[in-house]
């Protein structure tokens, strides 16, 4: 039953995180006064993509072909260690949130390396972006996960999950607040947001992850834009259930369960609908203000790593 559960929790964030997308669009469309997708036209994107053929430069080597792969495979294996309706992880071990950071990294670095494969013009350009502001949001977010293990004793999501879950909510919020704020930006960033990166356009001058995609085309694309979408579900997912962990129960009793979907489906579409608000009420920055944005993830994370050092562990 904990593989069958644990199993369900990635399938689910794989199955949710186009709707999370359209969600986001259709909040954008009917700001804008449009109509936008209907819900299941992501999913009929995905298919159609899925189906279609590839154009594939001449000059492309196997790195090009194993990005998709590498990139979608390493979304997945970090969902696969993130508690979502059940305090449990398939792939859960001591030390976990690490690796959850390095595998979302990896998929950027073979990602970076495909775009710069084929000797384009925009995919060197989008790499070196892709680089400059991953060098900002790695630590960020890392410092993010040490500050929260500090006052957790353990550097396990699910741990962390368990011990904030148990605490009383005001202190909680007193002890990760600053981390919040931080990972809320990184969510941002990562997921190819405005103000941060613009994914409804392919100018030159506000391109990061779409000038490396632009050579993909195919089952290939499919793979890195529901890759893509999973990694923002992910994001939004330690919004919901790391800094909000309670109501997720560790039993397997039919009705917890079920509650706790409700429960984390209620608490994504709030978390969705802020990184929309955000999106429909700010500008793009340009590319030489997002490192002070993306700095201010950092700040607030080392912030709160240095408010535990001074409070004391487990206070």
């Amino acid at each position: 039953m904990t593989l069958i559960l644990s199993v369900f929790q990635a399938v689910l964030i794989a199955g949710f995180a186009p709707a999370v997308s359209w969600f986001i669009k259709k909040m954008k469309a009917v700001s804008q006064n449009r109509v936008g997708p209907r819900f299941f036209q992501v999913y009929f994107d995905l298919i159609k993509l899925f189906r279609k053929g590839m154009v594939i430069s001449g000059t492309a080597s196997w790195v090009f072909h194993a990005a998709p792969y590498v990139f979608f495979g390493g979304t997945i294996a970090a969902a696969l260690m993130l508690p979502v309706i059940w305090k449990g992880a398939l792939c859960g071990f001591m030390g976990d949130a690490i690796l959850f950071v390095y595998l979302l990294a990896l998929g950027r670095f073979f990602l970076v390396l495909a775009a710069l494969d084929t000797g384009t013009a925009f995919g060197g350009m989008g790499s070196s972006r892709e680089m400059f502001l991953s060098s900002l949001a790695e630590p960020a977010l890392l410092l993010s996960f040490f500050s929260i293990g500090f006052h957790t004793k353990t550097l396990s999501l699910t741990g962390m999950m368990s011990v904030l879950a148990a605490d009383s909510p005001h202190r909680v919020i007193f002890f990760v607040s600053l981390a919040f704020g931080a990972v809320l930006i990184l969510a941002i960033a990562e997921s190819g947001r405005i103000p941060v990166d613009n994914p409804a356009t392919h100018l030159e001058l506000t391109m990061v992850h779409e000038a490396m995609v632009l050579e993909y085309s195919g089952r290939y694309l499919a793979l890195l834009e529901w890759g893509h979408q999973i990694k923002q579900l992910l994001f939004l997912t330690l919004l919901a259930n790391l800094f909000f962990p309670w109501g997720i129960p560790d039993t397997f009793n039919a009705v917890p369960i079920v509650l706790s979907l409700l429960l984390y489906a209620g608490k994504i579409a709030v978390a969705a609908w802020v990184i929309g608000w955000i999106e429909i009420h700010f500008a793009k920055l340009r590319l030489f203000r997002v490192p002070d944005f993306l700095a201010v993830a950092f700040v607030l994370a080392l912030l709160s790593f240095l408010g535990q050092l001074m409070v004391g562990r487990g206070a």
